[in-house]
């Protein structure tokens, strides 16, 4: 196989171990090594992989920078005779347009460079999950990313125009428009959208921006009690206030943080909320005084950020929670699970309950502004028991955010690690029509297989 590939694309492909090792895993601690990796560097590339690929009932398996924490990109059983098809080299930005405030990108592109470079612009992109320094813009799209700005932005489908993107059979699709508005035929580029690289590989990313907000004004909030910072959270989303963020931190998260890499949050605290403003100076000065208020009525204690480095050092302890947790245990299981922003505060009792019921260690933060809670349960893989337990407890979660009307997933995916899960959520006659989708895009079953469905 690899000599037919080597033909088609010569000095971008790898079979050693070093390389199979390097992409055969992702953030979710999943592993499983390919048979070969490749790096297209632009659309041709990719229609000659897909060829070979259905030519010789190969799967392939698209991967961004392997930031996932589903294992989207790990090479399951029974196909892990497969291509990683690595897209980093596509990484050029193709287009900026500011009148119509777009940008075309190939899906290499890292997220925090585009950031970067859309600011020297005056331009704004808000999608911003935690990996943004390392995760791809293609990846992003394949799992419908969030981050932060998602409570008064949203995510990435809000912001995706069209695609230009290979199908299984080798053929090539431009879907969308560069228009503000569009409702000719069926919405694929919505379809493509968090599809998990399933249905199609993406080769080029028209995304929408917009203008650079005008000031920031950035709030760090203490609660003693863990509860209370869940009623804050819904006092603030009924006070007539978006913020920009609205994140959580628990107890055992912000001691997590600074065992890790100190910054100065008090460890003697049940919660604290990071929430940031933008916009006009003078109305976002009102809208901060306004939550200062609702939160000390829950008992807050209110730090505003004097500059930007104090509000770098703010979100400088929130990026380092993930590989903080890391330094606790060996393993984490991390789940993202959503509920109505309303019932924050009984998702994190019953969270609390579920610790102490199991006697495992859940440390909980997230995106509490769209009620997107990561739950992160503190464990040992290679103590069988206590693993076992954790995964179990893993469907009492599940469980308890379904009752609560929420989902199991809201920026992960379902990659492998939800796959048993999401007969949980969606019922047989949605999952079978799914399924049908994936048939009509990919008879061959040759992209990315394995993953989402069980």
């Amino acid at each position: 196989m690899k000599h037919e590939l080597e033909k088609r694309l010569h000095g971008k492909i790898s079979t050693s171990p070093e390389d199979l090792a390097c992409y055969g895993f992702d953030a979710s601690g999943l592993d499983g090594s390919p048979s070969v990796v490749v790096w297209p560097e632009d659309l041709q590339d990719v229609v000659a992989v897909i060829d070979h690929a259905r030519s010789n009932r190969t799967p392939v398996i698209p991967r961004g920078a392997g930031t996932g924490m589903t294992g989207g990109t790990v090479p399951s059983a029974p196909h892990q005779d497969a291509i990683v098809m690595s897209l980093e080299r596509m990484n050029r930005i193709l287009e900026i347009d500011r009148e119509n405030m777009q940008v075309l990108v190939e899906p290499g592109v890292i997220n925090g460079d585009l950031q970067r470079e859309l600011g020297r612009h005056g331009l704004f992109y808000p999608p911003d999950p935690a990996s943004m320094n390392f995760c791809t813009i293609g990846g992003n799209v394949a799992e419908n990313a969030g981050g932060p700005r998602a409570v008064k932005y949203g995510v990435t489908r809000d912001y995706v125009m069209g695609l230009e993107a290979v199908l299984p059979d080798g053929s090539v699709i431009t879907t969308g428009v560069k228009t503000a508005k569009g409702v000719v035929g069926y919405d694929l580029t919505r379809l493509l959208v968090g599809s998990e690289g399933t249905l199609a590989v993406v080769t080029k990313i028209r995304l929408r921006v917009l203008p650079l907000p005008e000031d920031i004004v950035t709030l760090l909030v203490l609660f003693k009690d863990l509860e209370k910072s869940g009623n804050a959270v819904t006092s603030i989303m009924t006070s007539g206030i978006i913020p920009r963020t609205l994140e959580f931190m628990d107890s055992e998260a912000i001691r997590a943080v600074e065992n890790y890499k100190p910054v100065g949050l008090p460890v003697d605290v049940g919660a604290l909320l990071i929430i940031e403003l933008d916009g006009d100076p003078l109305v976002i000065k009102k809208e901060a005084e306004k939550i200062s208020y609702l939160c000390s009525q829950q008992g807050g204690e209110i730090v505003m950020a004097e500059d930007e480095s104090a509000r770098e050092k703010v979100w400088e302890s929130r990026r380092a929670l993930s590989p903080a947790l890391y330094h606790i245990m060996p393993t984490k299981i991390n789940e993202d699970i959503v509920v109505p922003r309303n019932r924050i505060p009984q998702m994190l009792k019953r969270l609390k309950e579920l610790a102490a019921e199991s006697g495992l260690r859940i440390i909980n933060f997230g995106h509490a502004g769209d009620g997107n809670i990561h739950v992160n349960i503190m464990v040992d893989k290679n103590n069988r028991p206590e693993y076992e337990k954790a995964t179990g407890l893993v469907k009492e979660v599940f469980r308890a955010t379904l009752d609560l009307g929420g989902t199991i997933s809201g920026e992960h995916g379902v990659g492998l690690t939800k796959m048993d899960y999401i007969g949980m959520e969606i019922r047989p006659a949605e999952i079978e029509l799914m399924k049908r989708i994936k048939q009509a895009f990919d008879p061959l079953n040759i992209l990315n297989p394995g993953k989402v469905f069980p």
